[in-house]
């Protein structure tokens, strides 16, 4: 099976970065790809750089809504499976969100991001509220696709309960700046995530130069044995593909091993 990771620059015109989205989706469907990800807001500017003024939910849509139903439309066309990441509104409340569109062109559900960071240039909590789907896997025509947006992936408990819920690959649609972290830990920790917990991962990055952040792409794929296959340029749009096998994530070490030796009945008292 092939993953395909959209990494673009997100300009102001957000029509615009829709626009050029489905041209690099089809592009990518056309190349083989059954699964396509994009990055954490991928189709306008990074909110967050800057505190939340006014209402920021004028910021935000609907799911389902206007960007949904275009790349419903798209799935459906091409037979592909689509993970998104949006600014989403609903009610009074909104979110970090990635609706998984299936290849039939169905909204199979939305991910919300859980764990929501404050601090300079990622002032998050100002503009989403906690997510309340958990960690959700679906069952998807490609296979059983979990989502991790950004924040999320640091914590072992949110990656663990994809893997308990079974999922052969998670998405991580993210927002990584230039210079974020110590050399090698970017790739390093979802290396470890996906050898403990038996899975494929592919990380979305956003890229290009905004108000007060350098997102840095090098966008990237690990298997399951916690080797990085695929790798994305730094500072230039591109369209990551990686082939992958999600059987091998029957036979990891993880599923093999690690989560079958688990004693879950110890840990209540620990955490």
């Amino acid at each position: 099976m092939r993953v395909a990771l959209i990494q673009q620059r997100a300009e102001v015109d957000k029509g615009a970065n829709v626009r050029r989205a489905l041209v690099a989706f089809e592009e990518a469907a056309r190349g083989g790809a059954e699964v396509i990800a994009f990055a954490e807001l991928a189709f306008e500017r990074f909110h967050p750089q800057t505190p939340a003024t006014g209402d920021p939910l004028t910021l935000a849509e609907t799911i389902p809504g206007p960007t949904t139903e275009e790349f419903s439309r798209k799935a459906r066309e091409l037979g592909v499976v689509v993970i998104l990441n949006l600014y989403e509104r609903d009610g009074a409340r909104a979110f970090d969100s990635s609706p998984v569109i299936d290849a039939d062109g169905s909204l199979l559900g939305t991910t919300r991001m859980i764990h929501i960071t404050d601090y300079p240039c990622f002032h998050e909590q100002g503009y989403y509220t906690p997510g309340d789907t958990g960690a959700p896997v679906y069952r998807t025509r490609a296979g059983r696709i979990g989502v991790a947006i950004c924040y999320d992936r640091h914590y072992p408990e949110y990656m663990r309960a994809l893997a308990l819920a079974g999922a052969e690959l998670v998405v991580v649609p993210q927002a990584g700046a230039v210079g974020e972290w110590p050399d090698g830990l970017y790739e390093a920790e979802m290396q470890v995530a996906a050898f403990q917990n038996g899975y494929f991962v592919a990380l979305c990055n956003r890229v290009g130069e905004e108000d007060c952040l350098k997102f840095s792409g090098e966008s990237f794929v690990c298997a399951p044995d916690g080797r990085v296959i695929a790798r994305a340029p730094a500072m230039q749009d591109a369209i990551l593909t990686a082939d992958v096998t999600l059987g091998d994530a029957a036979v990891s070490h993880a599923r093999r091993l690690f989560l079958q030796h688990r004693r879950p009945e110890l840990y209540g008292g620990w955490l």
